[in-house]
C-alpha cells in the first residue's frame, strides 16, 4: 500500500491554543508524524462571514457546524473583537511541536485576508504578506521554513515563485483528483523549482452534512477510498475539527489506515520517498489553474487534466 500524507492546516488561534497540542499528544501516542502548517499573524475569523452571499458558503456552514467547531469568540475576531496576533499569543505550542520532531512549516500570515484577496493580488500585495510570514516564522523556530501550504489552496504565481526564492523544495498548495501526482508548475520563466503534491483526499468538512452524513460515516467513507488502493495520498485535517471534536474519528481514521497497510507519513517522508526512487527527475509541468471542488465554496487552486 500507498503513502498517506497527513497535513494539518492550522487557522486560528483556537485551533494553535487547543486543537494542536491535542493533535500533537494523539500522534506522539500512536506514533505517526503529521506536518504542522501554522497561520502565523492575526486572527481576522470574523471577516469570513462576508462570504455569506457567495454561492455554496451558507451551505457549507450550516453542513459543518461553524458555531460550534470554531466557537463565537473566533468569529468575532476581527469584527466584535480585536484580531489577535496568532504568531505572539501561540508561539509556545508551536515551538513545542517542533521540539517533539513533527515538521512544521508556513500556512499563512493572515488566514482570511490570503484566502480572499491572493488569486488576483499584485506582487507586492503578496510579497508583503509572505515576507510577514517567513520573518515570524523564523523569529519563532530559528530556522528557515522548509515548506508551505496555502491557506484556502489558493495562490497566484508571484507566490508560487517565492516558493523557489525561499529554496523549498517542495509544498502541497493545491488540490487534486484522487491518488497523487506531484507535479511542477509553469512559472513565467519555466518550471518551478520547487515540486507540488496537492491535497488528493476530501477533508471532513467537505464530507460531513452531505447526504446527511455524519463524522462515522465520513470515516467509512475515507476507508472506501483507500481500501485495497496502492497510491500516495494527501490528507489534509484542521487543527479546529479534528484537533477538537473530531479528534476520536480522526485517530480511528489513521489507525484504520495502518491497519489497511498505508504509511501515514509527514509531507518531508512523502517527498524523500519520491526523491530516492528517482520519480521526481521528469515529473510534468503544469499551469497554474483554479476549479471548483464537491462541497466546497469558490475556486481553488486545482491540479489541471494534463
Amino acid at each position: 500500500m500507498g503513502s498517506i500524507a497527513l497535513k494539518v492546516d492550522v487557522d486560528t488561534l483556537r485551533g494553535t491554543l487547543e486543537g494542536v497540542p491535542r493533535l500533537q499528544k494523539q500522534l506522539l501516542q500512536i506514533g505517526v508524524p503529521a506536518t504542522f502548517l501554522f497561520s502565523l499573524g492575526p486572527d481576522h475569523t470574523g471577516w469570513a462571514l462576508k462570504r455569506i452571499f457567495r454561492p455554496g458558503f451558507f451551505k457549507k456552514v450550516s453542513r459543518t457546524s461553524v458555531v460550534e467547531h470554531y466557537g463565537l469568540k473566533t468569529l468575532s475576531y476581527g469584527v466584535l473583537l480585536p484580531a489577535p496576533d496568532i504568531g505572539l499569543k501561540g508561539k509556545h505550542i508551536m515551538q513545542a511541536v517542533a521540539k517533539d520532531g513533527f515538521e512544521v512549516g508556513i500556512h499563512t500570515w493572515d488566514h482570511i485576508v490570503w484566502h480572499d484577496q491572493t488569486r488576483y493580488a499584485d506582487q507586492a500585495w503578496t510579497l508583503s504578506q509572505m515576507t510577514q510570514s517567513y520573518e515570524r516564522f523564523v523569529d519563532i523556530f530559528d530556522q528557515a521554513p522548509k515548506t508551505h501550504g496555502a491557506a484556502g489552496w489558493q495562490m497566484n504565481l508571484d507566490a508560487l515563485k517565492q516558493l523557489d526564492q525561499w529554496q523549498m523544495s517542495y509544498a502541497s498548495d493545491g488540490r487534486a483528483p484522487l491518488n497523487l501526482t506531484p507535479y511542477r508548475v509553469k512559472l513565467h520563466d519555466g518550471p518551478s523549482q520547487h515540486i507540488q503534491y496537492p491535497t488528493t483526499l476530501p477533508t471532513f468538512d467537505e464530507l460531513l452534512g452531505v447526504n446527511q452524513m455524519n463524522a462515522q460515516d465520513a470515516v467509512d467513507y475515507l476507508l472506501k477510498l483507500t481500501a485495497e488502493n496502492p497510491n500516495d495520498q494527501v490528507f489534509t485535517l484542521h487543527a479546529e475539527l479534528e484537533g477538537q471534536k473530531l479528534l476520536p474519528f480522526f485517530i480511528q481514521l489513521v489507525q484504520a489506515w495502518i491497519h489497511q497497510g498505508h504509511q501515514c507519513v509527514d509531507m518531508r517522508t512523502l517527498h524523500s520517498s519520491w526523491t530516492a526512487t528517482g520519480q521526481t527527475k521528469h515529473l510534468i509541468c503544469l499551469p497554474l489553474h483554479y476549479d471548483q471542488i464537491a462541497n466546497r465554496s469558490g475556486e481553488l487552486m486545482m491540479m489541471p487534466n494534463s
